[in-house]
């Protein structure tokens, strides 16, 4: 099943921003789009089918949202991102709720929480 609902961040930087998700974290960019140059960018991102829309237009959101991202192996993750420099707010940590979780902050303070059910 494809992806139905796709949380909106705000952000004030694009360059930041794109270096901390594609870079650091290991998204693509699906594409990005601004009405004419030098506007604010819209743009999707997308790592193992999971997707963002990231903003900087300030009417879409506000910045300091969040996000709760599953995937198959937090723990695979946190050593990926931990090998390029990207240091989690809160490193994996096993929730009541039978998932190993850990939290990472953007540039912008909007708060990622990547999560893995427990078998």
């Amino acid at each position: 099943m494809s992806q139905q609902v796709f949380p909106q961040l705000r952000m004030t930087d694009w360059q930041r921003s794109r270096a901390f998700y594609v870079d650091g974290l290991g998204f693509a960019v699906e594409w990005e789009h601004r009405f004419e140059p030098g506007l604010p960018v819209f743009a999707k991102i997308t790592r193992d089918g999971r997707s963002l829309f990231l903003t900087e237009h300030a009417g879409d959101c506000r910045v300091g949202g969040a996000a709760y991202i599953v995937l198959d192996d937090v723990t695979a993750f946190a050593a990926e991102i931990g090998a390029r420099g990207i240091v989690p707010s809160e490193p994996p940590e096993e929730s009541p709720w039978n998932t190993v979780e850990l939290l990472l902050i953007d540039p912008d303070g909007n708060r990622l929480r990547f999560a893995t059910y427990r078998s």
